[in-house]
């Protein structure tokens, strides 16, 4: 399943639906989430996405599915699980200070999911800035 085209940009939905993901937008919004992270096998392969470019912009899709904000990939890279760093937990903003506390938390996020998660795991890296909030035009 490939994500829509939104306004001439491939979407991102954060999180899950409902509260995780109003906490994910309203922490981009504020500008203190500037990087996410998906399982290259899971959200990549067996979504048939491809990988984000640098330079790329994306549409951030809230529980409506409505164009609440733009980011542009500054930054991409894909991690051993047992490699993401400590400065990739703070760009998240998710509340994990480290990488073994991204671990900790990934871990139990994508297992609830059903995921195999193991050091081994490929894990992509997306470093973004927000270029576009469009709040006040909704």
């Amino acid at each position: 399943m490939t994500f829509p085209i939104v306004n001439g940009l491939r979407t991102v939905e954060f999180g899950n639906p409902g509260e995780s993901r109003d906490k994910l937008i309203s922490l981009i919004l504020d500008g203190n989430k500037r990087a996410t992270a998906g399982t290259l096998e899971w959200d990549y392969i067996a979504e048939n996405e491809p990988i984000e470019t640098v330079g790329e912009k994306i549409a951030v899709v809230d529980n409506n599915n409505q164009h609440i904000a733009t980011i542009q990939v500054n930054r991409v890279e894909v991690k051993r699980f047992a490699d993401v760093p400590d400065e990739f937990a703070l760009a998240e903003a998710e509340g994990d200070l480290s990488g073994d506390d991204f671990r900790a938390s990934h871990f139990r996020f994508w297992s609830k999911l059903g995921l195999p998660i193991t050091d081994e795991t490929e894990i992509v890296l997306v470093y973004f800035d927000l270029v576009e909030d469009l709040r006040q035009s909704l």
